[in-house]
């Protein structure tokens, strides 16, 4: 569905800062599907930038890059944006009954657009789960089932949720899948083997949408809070504390060899970790943007959160498909065929330039007052 409105109307009452942070993460994903990081990766693999750009790429396994809070932010995010959505909602006279119906039907479109996804990928019809967007259906329904409760039993329900993955792994030991932190061999990986015939090349699993859960329902208090009469010295050192709360559980479960950080199997560590920079990051684009105005250049990030779920179906499909390579024809080979500039240097600029156009259509979209929501 389209909602055609105008920017000023539909940002009047947001949190700017939600917006800004949304968009910083969809720029991020923009990035990589626009190969930008791929792109620079080539031009000096060597130390220190072969350091600084594998950042922008996952952790092959045991460990924490900066990229890997792109997807436990994601999700997080959208947990904030649910609330403040439902808190207006009931304001309006919408019981949370009368909002189940929207909620669910929402989940389900997201769950198509993640199947759908994978499809493009493949060029074929497949039947795989791992696409964020399928996670999210799944823990938006967690979540919102949950919205009405306290803080407390909320944050001991995502402990439960995280219990249970370590004891599904721990505990659940099936021939050829008896190591729960090892690579194709753990029950996520057997899981996947029965939902769709298939382990993922890449070590994720679709179990993953039940610890990070945690981090929709976590998003859903810190959206809470963010929008409650607390004063705003209290939310910004309850955002800062439970994000370094967070951060001694998590690297404190993996340097005690308890659980180690793992994202493509989300444990229990990783889920804390992710968290607690995302919390510590929140804290200080709060700060910046909404307590203290900083928001001149905050258009450049919102233009793009207000039309997340969009873009990033956008460049993930006409973006990857078509986009990418027709844009790659008059910047980057262009500068290589007249000016021998060489291949690495044209796929960055080819790749800057892909970046630059798709913000632009969020940018043309924003003017217009136009906003695509599920």
């Amino acid at each position: 569905m389209v909602k055609v409105t105008t920017a000023d109307q539909l940002a009047n009452g947001r949190l700017v800062s939600l917006d800004v942070m949304r968009g910083m993460i969809m720029i991020l994903l923009c990035g990589e599907s626009c190969m930008l990081y791929e792109a620079i990766r080539h031009i000096d693999p060597t130390q220190p930038m072969g350091g600084l750009i594998n950042q922008f790429f996952h952790h092959p396994w045991h460990g924490l890059h900066f990229w890997d809070l792109v997807q436990p932010a994601f999700m997080f995010m959208a947990g904030a944006a649910m609330y403040i959505s439902y808190s207006r909602k009931l304001d309006k006279g919408i019981s949370w009954n009368n909002n189940l119906r929207h909620v669910l039907i929402r989940s389900l479109k997201l769950f198509i657009c993640g199947v759908a996804l994978h499809c493009f990928y493949a060029g074929k019809p497949v039947w795989e789960l791992w696409n964020v967007l399928t996670q999210l259906s799944f823990t938006t329904i967690v979540a919102y089932l949950i919205i009405n409760r306290s803080y407390t039993w909320q944050i001991v329900f995502t402990i439960g949720l995280l219990v249970l993955t370590e004891v599904l792994y721990r505990t659940i030991l099936m021939p050829g899948f008896d190591q729960p932190f090892v690579e194709g061999k753990n029950f996520g990986a057997y899981v996947d083997t029965l939902l769709m015939g298939k382990i993922n090349s890449d070590g994720w699993v679709t179990i993953n949408c039940i610890p990070t859960a945690a981090h929709t329902i976590w998003g859903v208090l810190a959206g809470k809070l963010l929008i409650s009469n607390k004063t705003i010295s209290y939310k910004i050192k309850a955002l800062i504390a439970a994000g370094i709360v967070a951060l001694v559980i998590g690297f404190g479960l993996d340097l005690s060899g308890i659980t180690p950080i793992i994202k493509r199997i989300s444990t229990s560590a990783f889920a804390f970790a992710s968290v607690g920079w995302v919390l510590l990051i929140l804290a200080a684009v709060y700060w910046l943007v909404d307590v203290k105005r900083n928001n001149k250049y905050a258009w450049v990030f919102t233009v793009v959160g207000m039309n997340a779920i969009f873009i990033y179906l956008f460049f993930e499909t006409v973006g990857m498909q078509w986009v990418n390579g027709k844009v790659a024809i008059f910047t980057g080979d262009m500068l290589h065929l007249f000016l021998n500039v060489p291949l690495s240097v044209a796929a960055v600029v080819s790749a800057i330039a892909t970046l630059v156009a798709e913000w632009g259509l969020c940018y043309w979209l924003y003017k217009r007052g136009i906003f695509f929501k599920l």
